[in-house]
């Protein structure tokens, strides 16, 4: 196990233990996230769900399967890419995360986003977008105005590319959402085929 793995280790261990706001009541298992590490590419969604509480895993519900279409449409497979959440315990009925449940989280997103150092950050939803952007140093804009749209930030590992997208959940509850979905994630694909 390389020191990335093992700093990943201790942080879900760490997590496991947290009590930093109110969410660790109601969960089963907190979800840190999977996939490889150091990563290129990082997908940062909001909260778990359901069976992402059963299991400890981002993303292994219906959302999951869609995200997994969504992945081959930019020519990518769930093994080569890092996903997590903003917050790493499941809000009670999937409610959308408090700002201070997001607040109590962010020092471990920002401790992956440093052990994992990712160059093609996508982030899922609304909340995960704002996060991100702002821990980046630029403006949260709606989602709606800025999907598919590619950013550009500096940190100290480097330049970043953010590319701002829709839950794949909204898809789910509004299907006209796909194919505004599928054209988005094309971008991805067009991205990394050009970087």
């Amino acid at each position: 196990m390389g020191d990335v793995e093992e700093e990943l280790e201790k942080l879900r261990a760490e997590i496991e233990k947290c009590r930093r706001c109110s969410l660790h009541k109601g969960r089963t298992k907190p979800v840190l996230g999977e996939g490889p590490a150091p990563a290129e590419i990082m997908l940062v969604g909001e909260a778990p769900g359901y069976w992402e509480d059963q299991q400890g895993k981002p993303f292994v519900g219906a959302a999951g399967r869609f995200l997994n279409e969504l992945l081959a449409l930019a020519g990518l497979k769930r093994s080569q890419v890092y996903i997590t959440n903003v917050v790493k315990c499941r809000p009670p009925k999937n409610r959308d995360p408090k700002p201070e449940e997001e607040e109590a989280c962010a020092p471990y997103l920002e401790r992956q986003l440093s052990l994992l150092k990712p160059r093609l950050i996508c982030t899922l939803g609304s909340h995960a977008t704002a996060r991100i952007l702002s821990f980046f140093g630029l403006k949260p804009q709606p989602i709606t105005k800025i999907h598919g749209k590619v950013f550009k930030a500096q940190s100290l590992l480097g330049g970043i590319l953010i590319v701002p997208l829709f839950h794949p959940a909204s898809a789910l509850y509004k299907p006209p959402m796909k194919s505004l979905q599928f054209e988005d994630w094309k971008t991805v694909g067009r991205l990394l085929s050009e970087t």
